[in-house]
């Protein structure tokens, strides 16, 4: 294993520019806001969403349609043969800037990769949006900006990073 010194500078490495999504199939998941429960569902996938100031509605399809296909589900044989939309499963979507928090340099984390609110909050509706439109699937949401207690239980667990 190769030493890298604790004072490298990681600079030069690009950061991401594309839509960011962490998949977690859960047995259960909700989320609330001021003590008022504004999304849950049952068996499905959390879907915690960070959008970067450089996302393309073409992204946001492919991060969508790849969400519904991930094969994270068991099949009769114990294997991950199943997707959310094969079990007729739920997605709890949840808007998360924080997925850009980029913490290369010192301990707090910078958030200039993120889209600006009005950019982000607009994608993240269209993102649901479309899930709505096209899964077939009960979507459920957090609430844009809010400050949310978001509640799941990992099934597995089964987590999947999705860069687009």
């Amino acid at each position: 294993m190769a030493y890298i010194p604790f004072d490298t500078d990681f600079t030069h490495l690009n950061t991401s520019e594309d839509m960011r999504a962490v998949v977690q199939r859960v047995s259960e998941a909700s989320v609330t806001v001021d003590g008022e429960i504004t999304g849950e569902i049952g068996h499905g996938v959390l879907v915690l969403l960070g959008i970067h100031q450089n996302d393309t509605e073409e992204q946001m399809r492919w991060i969508a349609d790849k969400i519904c296909k991930l094969r994270i589900f068991s099949d009769e044989e114990g294997k991950m043969n199943r997707s959310v939309t094969d079990i007729n499963g739920g997605i709890l979507v949840v808007s998360q800037f924080t997925l850009y928090g980029d913490v290369r340099k010192g301990t707090r984390p910078s958030f200039i990769e993120s889209a600006p609110p009005d950019m982000a909050e607009t994608m993240y509706e269209k993102f649901v949006d479309y899930l709505k439109k096209n899964s077939g699937l009960d979507i459920q949401t957090g609430v844009f900006a809010a400050m949310m207690d978001v509640r799941l239980l990992n099934d597995g667990p089964v987590t999947i990073i999705l860069d687009k």
